[in-house]
């Protein structure tokens, strides 16, 4: 553990909470993917199947992956009870979240195949999150460049992802220098996701940070 990788897992639930927290707050899904929201728990399943195995590592790993578990999973929940608390918003957003993630789960199905940290079902299972959570965000980025403008609560959940992602790169830094442990898997699939989001950083500097609102190039 360093202050790099405890401040990159607290922005990362931070961004949860701040979701299902606004969710609930305003009875508001506009703008919000439920396609990347159901990838993430896909993701999260298929990374801590560990769990299963009972094999104890440290209480504060096995009460993250439980967190992100169950508050991906319940993410997908809340935004799926929107077909009957409001049957037009949540057409609107089935409307609008058009990606086809076929074009996502096929190619990193193929990647966890040639590049793994093993054949065995557990870590072909982790291989596959991994590449799988590099692009899960595409479908909210494709959502947002398709509408050409974002509201306040997606626009600060996705930034305080790809915040929480970058900031995985130091602590990589800092556990192969002070640690002599590199994991290569792991730092290509997080290079791959800071590369998705460095467009969004500019846009979400430019736009919100100095105060000039915030517009998606269509």
């Amino acid at each position: 553990m360093n202050i790099f990788r405890l401040l990159a897992d607290l922005t990362h639930i931070a961004s949860i909470l701040i979701l299902i927290q606004t969710i609930k707050k305003t009875s508001s899904i506009s703008g919000i993917s439920i396609k990347t929201q159901v990838l993430y728990a896909l993701v999260f399943v298929c990374r801590y199947l560990d769990l299963l195995t009972f094999h104890y590592k440290s209480f504060y790993l096995t009460v993250m992956k439980i967190f992100f578990i169950t508050s991906s999973v319940y993410t997908v929940y809340l935004l799926s009870t929107f077909k009957q608390k409001n049957p037009i918003a949540y057409q609107e957003m089935i409307m609008a979240d058009a990606f086809k993630v076929q074009y996502l789960l096929a190619p990193c199905l193929v990647l966890a195949f040639v590049f793994n940290h093993g054949f065995d079902f557990l870590s072909l299972n982790k291989s596959f999150s991994m590449w799988l959570e590099s692009v899960s965000i595409m479908p909210q980025l494709f959502m947002l460049s398709k509408s050409g403008k974002a509201t306040a609560l997606t626009t600060h959940y996705i930034f305080a992802l790809g915040l929480y992602r970058a900031l995985y790169i130091p602590n990589w830094i800092w556990r192969y220098f002070y640690e002599d442990r590199f994991d290569k898997l792991a730092f290509v699939t997080g290079f791959v996701q800071t590369l998705v989001y460095s467009d969004f950083f500019y846009i979400y500097y430019k736009k919100i940070v100095k105060g000039l609102g915030f517009r998606l190039p269509k």
